[in-house]
């Protein structure tokens, strides 16, 4: 038998890491709590939800189709369009997912749209318990930082409400790009934002798309989504990163 401590490294040599890409959803923050999301909304639109009824829309809601929610098995055929779209065009992203809603019958006027308000809101998300620390590390350390997302509207207000302005450097949004993961443009281009070659950057996600950085060049580490509110593993990031 030949000595297998002999054996020459076969691992590709890599350059030090030096730029950090984080996806959003499922990797940041989750979106808040079915049955909360559902009766915030009827609040607003002047209707208290016992927490039975909020149980049962929230239920329907989801299969029906929710942002940050589980794709649905089924898309009505008026909407099929505007849900293949939806993380390319902020009109096809609001159209599919009011639609979505409007197949569930609430019984409350104006619904539909305040569910999907909740989702361009603060209080519609929650935080993991890692990420402003991460962020801030990262930031302390001189590390860049971009966040790489399909999605089709504009982030960069939640960012700046959680008290996160200064921490990212560069915002990638399919919706803005024309690109969605796992396109290797899309990753290039958060690169060419931070100025960093994609051997020396790291994607960090929860899904195969965002391990589709891989074939642009980029390390990768996926993490599986966490419980909303609970740490997400992302202290991985600083050792990773460390020189």
């Amino acid at each position: 038998m030949p000595d297998q401590t002999a054996l020459p490294d076969s691992r590709p040599a890599r350059s030090p890491l030096s730029a950090v890409l984080f996806d959003f959803h499922g990797t940041l923050a989750q979106v808040e709590d079915p049955v909360d999301w559902v009766r915030a909304a009827a609040e607003e639109c002047g209707v208290t939800l016992d927490r039975g009824r909020a149980t049962v829309l929230a239920d329907r809601l989801v299969t029906a189709g929710r942002a940050g929610g589980p794709v649905p098995h089924r898309v009505p055929p008026h909407l099929a369009e505007a849900f293949a779209d939806r993380d390319l065009y902020e009109h096809a992203h609001r159209a599919a997912y009011v639609g979505l809603a409007e197949t569930v019958a609430s019984g409350v006027e104006g619904f539909e749209e305040a569910l999907y308000g909740r989702l361009l809101r603060p209080e519609g998300w929650v935080l993991y318990a890692d990420t402003a620390g991460t962020l801030s590390a990262l930031k302390e350390a001189g590390i860049p930082v971009a966040v790489v997302s399909n999605i089709g509207f504009d982030i960069r207000p939640l960012f700046d409400a959680w008290g996160f302005t200064g921490l990212v450097d560069a915002y990638i949004l399919s919706y803005e790009v024309g690109r969605t993961k796992p396109d290797p443009a899309i990753f290039l281009r958060a690169c060419g934002a931070l100025g960093v070659e994609p051997e020396r950057a790291l994607m960090v996600g929860d899904t195969p798309a965002d391990a589709g950085a891989v074939r642009a060049g980029l390390a990768a580490l996926v993490l599986p989504a966490a419980d909303p509110g609970k740490c997400n593993g992302l202290a991985a990031v600083l050792d990773l990163t460390a020189p």
